[in-house]
C-alpha cells in the first residue's frame, strides 16, 4: 500500500472518529411516539415534545425505517389544511416545541416495512447550534396505534 493510500485511509478514519465523538444535541424529549402503519402504507407520523437547553434549530431527521424523514408543518390555508416541509424550526432554551398531529411533526415516508405496534423505530433528529455546528439526537421511538398518555421521556 502506498504512503498516499495509507494517509488517505488514516484521514478517513480520523474524520469518522471525530463524527462519532460529536456531542449529542442538548435536547430533552418527552412523549415520543410514532403512529403504527399497515401493509402497503408508505408513510406515517412521529410526534414528541422537544425542550432545548441552549438555542438550537431543528433542521432535519432521518430513520433507517424510511426512505425519507422530514419535519413537516400542517396549517390552514384558507379553508384547506395543508402539509409541507417545515424547513428549520428555532428552539428557544426552556421552551417546549410540540411535534404533534395537526401541527409540526415528523413524516416518515417511503416506509421500508410496516411499523408494528409494540415495537420501536430508530429516528435521528438533526439540529444546528447558534454557532452553526450540527448536532444529532438518536431516539428509539415507540410505535403505537393511538397517542400515549404524557410522561414518556427519552
Amino acid at each position: 500500500m502506498s504512503n498516499h493510500k495509507i494517509l488517505a485511509a488514516l484521514a478517513l478514519s480520523l474524520a469518522a472518529a471525530a463524527s462519532l465523538a460529536q456531542p449529542a444535541a442538548p435536547v430533552t424529549v418527552d412523549g415520543a411516539w410514532a403512529r403504527a402503519s399497515v401493509q402497503g402504507q408508505k408513510g406515517t407520523g412521529a410526534f414528541m415534545a422537544l425542550t432545548a437547553r441552549e438555542p438550537l434549530s431543528l433542521v432535519g431527521a432521518s430513520s433507517p425505517a424510511a426512505g425519507i424523514a422530514e419535519v413537516h408543518e400542517m396549517k390552514m390555508d384558507g379553508d384547506v389544511m395543508r402539509m409541507r416541509p417545515a424547513g428549520s424550526i428555532a428552539l428557544a432554551p426552556g421552551k417546549v416545541l410540540e411535534l404533534k398531529p395537526g401541527g409540526y411533526h415528523l413524516m416518515l415516508m417511503e416506509l421500508k416495512a410496516p411499523l408494528k405496534p409494540g415495537t420501536t423505530v430508530p429516528v435521528s433528529l438533526l439540529f444546528k447550534t447558534a454557532g452553526g455546528e450540527t448536532r444529532k439526537l438518536d431516539l428509539a421511538v415507540p410505535v403505537v396505534v393511538m397517542a400515549p398518555q404524557a410522561g414518556h421521556k427519552h
